[in-house]
């Protein structure tokens, strides 16, 4: 069995688990997210626990089954906390703007970057410095902190640039060193 996906999910008080066929929806006070399954896995609600089991041992299902099992916890925290991804600007004149529900960042470029809104995602700043990304998708809110890093991501001689709050970037000892 694989450790992780025999592991019961606690289901919280407020989200509500519907299972098909082919899919689990997991509804919560943040939202609603809908979780694919693929043949040979199994899902189970029991005693406010949902339960994740697999058919055979094939090497495919054994691959997909620890992988249910996370997505669906996902799913559930999602629904029910959410997820919140912080990052951090550092620089001189470098600087994010709330412009409505989308962001405006400067980052030395001859112009701001412009990132729109996405649905399901929120953008929030703390200052001119520290913004955060948050949703209740842990995949898109990761990728939309990734692609914003992205954009300039911290370079290891002054360390400027765009990182995650507890990021730590290693940095390199210039030319002037050695001499």
């Amino acid at each position: 069995m694989s450790l992780i996906g025999k592991m019961p999910i606690n289901i919280p008080n407020g989200v509500e688990i519907k299972i098909d066929r082919k899919t689990v929806l997991v509804s919560g006070p943040k939202g609603n997210l809908e979780v694919d399954i693929n043949d040979g896995i199994n899902v189970l609600v029991e005693n406010q626990n949902i339960i994740v089991t697999r058919d055979n041992d094939a090497k495919e299902t054994r691959s997909l089954h620890g992988l249910i099992r996370s997505l669906i916890n996902n799913a559930v925290i999602g629904v029910s906390q959410g997820f919140k991804k912080e990052l951090e600007i550092i620089g001189t004149g470098y600087n994010v703007n709330l412009n409505g529900s989308s962001l405006l960042i400067n980052v030395g470029f001859s112009h701001p970057v412009f990132v729109g809104e996405i649905e399901g995602i929120q953008y929030e700043t703390q200052g001119l410095n520290a913004f955060s990304v948050s949703g209740i998708d842990k995949y898109l809110v990761g990728e939309i902190a990734a692609k914003i890093r992205s954009v300039r991501p911290p370079e290891p001689y002054k360390g400027k640039g765009i990182r995650y709050k507890d990021e730590h970037v290693r940095r390199k000892a210039g030319k002037t060193v050695g001499k």
